[in-house]
């Protein structure tokens, strides 16, 4: 029953998700905002809701930092890996796809988050009122690239949206969805952390795994169904802006935790800021290669097994 539930769980999340990449598509079409924007901060602020309240839930009721650690670099690798098979499998579409230029900036914010983050697993003595420097660094590197994204509108989307409905009944259906798209992300920490304690995992491990996947549904049902709409732009905005706002969900966590500092170092937390700093140098590479499509599917396949090598490195 228990994995039953597990498996309930991660399918309300995939329908869910499929609902809002509809709702942000229909949005970046009827709107002027741009499709930059709408999928690397809207959709993806959204779509990184489970990990933000599993995280939540993993601080407060069940007192584990690894638990957020592995949840959110889990997260953020296997988003890209979303990403890597993308341009994978629809090369040839993806060479004809109007990418915003902004997703270069939001790549190297990433980077720099990343390297924020390891030095802060090795000064996590250094805080301000109980709050690690590296949680105030990430909220102020997010507003940045925030203030740089929503003025790019270097790929504008001009097709016609299949949805017969005004932009307030889109707004309410997606508020809807997001927050039916809450509760089942509070249940499934629960779940998950009940299978870690099952098969003896390290809670890091498990975070990665069985959070980390469960919790990227939405970008991945999200950016597929996008993909499936011809919309590129708002499918890659999602998954690396969900990576970037996944950073801050660290710094939430670490004004939560009480037990000390969410950054407590570990072997596992470690090789998985490794090998998401090799995913997101190869995601970036994707953008520069897009029109050489051996190339392109060359990149794709190294950031797919960069997900799965930092899965079996970490065990």
């Amino acid at each position: 029953m228990l994995y039953l539930g597990y498996v309930v769980l991660a399918a309300l999340v995939v329908i869910l998700s499929v609902k809002l990449s509809g709702y942000v598509d229909a949005l970046d079409k009827k709107t002027n905002l741009s499709g930059a924007f709408i999928g690397g901060v809207l959709l993806a602020a959204v779509t990184s809701l489970p990990e933000l309240f599993t995280s939540i839930t993993s601080v407060l009721l069940l007192d584990s930092h690894e638990l957020v650690q592995g949840n959110v670099f889990g997260s953020n690798t296997f988003n890209l890996t979303i990403a890597g098979a993308a341009v994978l499998f629809a090369a040839g579409a993806f060479k004809e796809a109007k990418l915003s230029k902004s997703h270069i900036t939001t790549c190297l914010c990433c980077l720099a988050m990343y390297a924020v983050c390891l030095a802060g697993l090795y000064t996590e003595d250094y805080q301000i009122l109980s709050i690690s420097w590296a949680s105030i660094l990430i909220v102020i590197i997010y507003m940045i690239n925030l203030k740089l994204v929503k003025g790019d509108d270097s790929a504008e989307n001009d097709g016609e949206d299949d949805l017969d409905l005004t932009v307030k009944q889109v707004v309410v259906r997606f508020v809807i969805s997001a927050v039916l798209l809450v509760v089942v992300s509070i249940f499934l920490t629960n779940v998950t952390d009940r299978i870690a304690e099952e098969l003896e995992l390290g809670k890091t491990v498990a975070g990665a795994i069985f959070l980390g996947v469960a919790t990227s549904l939405p970008e991945l049902t999200s950016s597929v169904n996008l993909i499936r709409l011809k919309n590129f732009n708002a499918s890659y905005g999602n998954v690396i802006g969900s990576n970037l706002f996944n950073f801050t969900i660290l710094s939430f966590g670490d004004i939560l935790y009480r037990s000390g500092t969410i950054y407590e170092p570990g072997k596992s937390a470690l090789l998985m800021i490794i090998f998401g700093i090799v995913s997101t140098v190869l995601t970036a590479m994707t953008l520069f290669t897009k029109k050489n499509v051996v190339l392109t599917r060359i990149v794709g396949f190294l950031i797919v097994m960069s997900y799965v090598a930092s899965i079996a490195m970490s065990m």
